[in-house]
């Protein structure tokens, strides 16, 4: 986990997929407008359960007790993001950290996540 202030170009490369949409430009002005804590989480199931955690795109559809639903108002200002799948998340995991900013698997942090 780690605090930075996202660049433009690494924004626009984040959210590239959405290029030439209308509301490409509002995501650039508002992943770029302050801080943000960008986390690498692993394990069995991750991406699913950071998605449950963070709950529906649709703040009204977010299940209560996830961010969205309890914190989000809208669509476009919903507070985080999280990896749809394996492959976007590897390509969104280089954008925000480099190789040193992760933990050695050396240290046999697995014993205590897992039985």
């Amino acid at each position: 986990m780690k605090l930075l202030q996202l660049p433009g170009d690494v924004a626009r490369e984040h959210y590239a997929e959405h290029r030439g949409k209308p509301f490409f430009d509002d995501l650039v002005n508002f992943i770029t407008s302050g801080p943000l804590v960008a986390l690498a989480a692993e394990g069995e199931g991750a991406i699913e359960g950071c998605r449950q955690l963070i709950g529906a795109t649709n703040p009204l559809a977010a299940a209560p007790g996830s961010i969205r639903a309890d914190f989000a108002q809208t669509i476009g200002r919903n507070l985080v993001h999280g990896s749809d799948g394996a492959a976007s998340a590897q390509r969104e995991l280089k954008l925000f950290f480099n190789d040193s900013d992760f933990v050695s698997r050396r240290h046999d942090l697995e014993r205590w996540i897992k039985e």
